[in-house]
């Protein structure tokens, strides 16, 4: 009798398992379209494409470790976000971009095929490697600053 219920309930709990599934996909490469501009394409290998959560929005999370490397490729980034899609300033730690990565661009898509929601801009910034400073922003976009977020709820 013991071992029948054993049995079963180890049957059980694989079927829990195998049905249960991660919230994104992820990949440890730049999964973009090919219709991206070509500058991009030396980003692939330190990029990382997420699928996900429910709906399969994609997510590209670009890491930078270089201004200069940043700086060329921002153009470039820039051309990629829908006419209107805002632009969100941030700070790390950011999940899409993983531990100990300070400064990154993110891009987050509409699922594959689904061209009329918009693609934004997520920048990650350091105030080193990427120095709003340095960048041209892009004109007519609304510019959304969550760098201070955090802090500010902290001080109430």
């Amino acid at each position: 009798m013991k071992r029948s219920v054993v049995v079963v309930a180890g049957f059980l709990i694989f079927a829990l398992c195998s049905m249960a599934h991660a919230e994104y996909s992820v990949w440890n490469t730049g999964m973009w379209p090919n219709s991206w501009p070509k500058e991009l394409e030396p980003l692939r290998k330190q990029a990382r494409t997420f699928e996900g959560p429910v709906v399969l929005n994609q997510h590209y999370a670009i890491r930078f470790t270089k201004r200069d490397e940043f700086e060329s490729a921002w153009p470039y980034i820039v051309q990629v976000k829908s006419k209107g899609a805002s632009l969100r300033l941030v700070h790390g730690p950011n999940f899409f971009l993983g531990d100990g990565v300070k400064a990154g661009v993110v891009i987050h898509s509409p699922p594959r095929g689904q061209d009329d929601k918009p693609t934004y801009i997520e920048l990650v910034v350091d105030g080193e490697i990427i120095d709003l400073n340095r960048i041209a922003l892009p004109p007519d976009t609304t510019i959304i600053d969550e760098r201070f977020k955090d802090e500010t709820k902290k001080q109430r």
